[in-house]
């Protein structure tokens, strides 16, 4: 019996070199010594290089098959030719942060020309490192995907 007294007894000690009972319980959240992030602002040749390494990774083309067929402020125009009949796939392509986000155009269902950034919709998000970008998907069941691409600067900047 002795020896589960004085165990407890310990415990008890070091619980009461807490906080003091007179001293107000914090109501504040912890701070971070993180700072927090700038916004990511693209250049419009890195938006082409991010677009088109995204829409790659999404639509399992090869890097060089993505073409970028215009821009139009933050949004990116995009096509690739179709694998079944050889017609072109059509899509557009924006950014806000690291999160990418992308839809169909010109799809025979209208409600298949949406933003892919609705509940259930898988989530790309992007890193930008010099020549390299890495792209990761996470998709609604939780498993994620991460694919490296290379995309120099001076490619996009035509």
């Amino acid at each position: 019996m002795r020896l589960t007294v004085v165990p407890m007894l310990a415990l008890l000690a070091v619980a009461a070199c807490g906080e003091r009972e007179d001293a107000p319980a914090s109501t504040q959240a912890p701070t971070s010594d993180a700072r927090p992030g700038a916004p990511i602002v693209l250049s419009a040749a890195d938006l082409r290089r991010v677009c088109r390494a995204g829409l790659a990774n999404i639509h399992g083309q090869a890097l060089d098959a993505i073409q970028i067929d215009g821009v139009e402020g933050k949004v990116i125009n995009a096509s690739w030719r179709a694998p079944v009949d050889g017609g072109r796939r059509r899509a557009q392509c924006r950014t806000d942060n690291d999160l990418l986000t992308w839809k169909q155009v010109d799809s025979p269902t209208p409600e298949q020309n949406r933003w892919m950034n609705q509940s259930g919709d898988p989530v790309t998000r992007f890193v930008l490192d010099g020549d390299k970008i890495t792209i990761n998907t996470t998709l609604p069941d939780g498993t994620n995907t991460t694919d490296d691409y290379t995309v120099a600067a001076e490619q996009e900047a035509r």
